[in-house]
C-alpha cells in the first residue's frame, strides 16, 4: 500500500503554490462574490456531472462561510466552498463545490484548495462526502479520517438523513477532520 508522508504532501503543496506564482494565479479567501461570478458557478454546477447543482442564493450563503478561489486577471479558475449544517447545536461544515478549470488541471491545484479550506476549518467540525478515489486519496493526504456510518453517533446519522446527506457507503465515503473525529461517536 502506498502511503504519503507529511513531507511528501508538503512538497506537493509547495510545488502547486510555486506553479500558481509562475502562472500569475492568486488564491484568495473571500466571503462575497459578484452575482455574475455566482451565476457562472451555479451554471457550471448544473452542467458538470462531477458537481451537484447549487443555485445562486445557496452559493451566496456558502460564500459567507468563507471560500477559496483561484483567480487570474479577474477571472476565476478554481473554487471550493463549505456548506454549513447544524446538527443538534453543533456547526458542521461540509467541503463542497471543488472545481479547477481544465487550463490548470494536473498541477495539484484542487489538492491545494482542499488543503487551504481544511486548514481554515481545522478547529471546527469539517466533513467531506466524497465519491471519487482521487478525492478519497486527497482527503487522506490532508489527514482527514475515513469514517463509516457505524462509527457515527445515531443522532448524526439521523441528521445526515434529514439533510439528504446519507449516502450509500459503497459509492461514497465520509471523511472528517481531527476535531470532528474526536467527537463523532458522541455527538448528541
Amino acid at each position: 500500500m502506498n502511503t504519503t508522508t507529511d513531507i511528501e504532501v508538503k512538497t506537493v503543496l509547495e510545488k502547486a503554490e510555486h506553479f500558481c506564482e509562475a502562472e500569475g494565479l492568486e488564491i484568495q479567501l473571500v466571503y462575497k462574490l459578484s452575482n455574475k461570478s455566482l451565476e457562472i458557478i451555479s451554471e457550471r454546477s448544473q452542467a458538470l456531472p462531477t458537481l451537484y447543482f447549487v443555485g445562486v442564493e445557496m452559493l451566496k450563503k456558502r460564500a459567507e462561510n468563507g471560500c477559496f478561489i483561484l483567480k487570474k486577471e479577474g477571472q476565476i479558475y478554481g473554487h471550493i466552498f463549505v456548506h454549513e449544517h447544524q446538527v443538534k447545536g453543533h456547526y458542521v461544515y461540509e467541503r463542497t463545490s471543488l472545481w479547477i478549470d481544465d487550463t490548470y488541471r494536473n498541477h495539484n491545484l484542487g489538492l491545494l484548495l482542499m488543503a487551504k479550506i481544511t486548514e481554515f476549518y481545522s478547529d471546527t467540525f469539517l466533513i467531506s462526502v466524497a465519491q471519487t478515489p482521487k478525492v478519497h486519496r486527497y482527503n487522506e493526504m490532508l489527514g482527514m479520517t475515513h469514517v463509516t456510518l457505524a462509527k457515527m453517533s445515531a443522532v448524526l446519522v439521523e441528521e445526515l438523513e434529514k439533510l439528504g446527506k446519507l449516502r450509500d457507503e459503497f459509492s461514497f465515503r465520509y471523511y472528517v477532520n481531527a476535531c470532528f473525529e474526536a467527537e463523532i461517536g458522541d455527538l448528541k
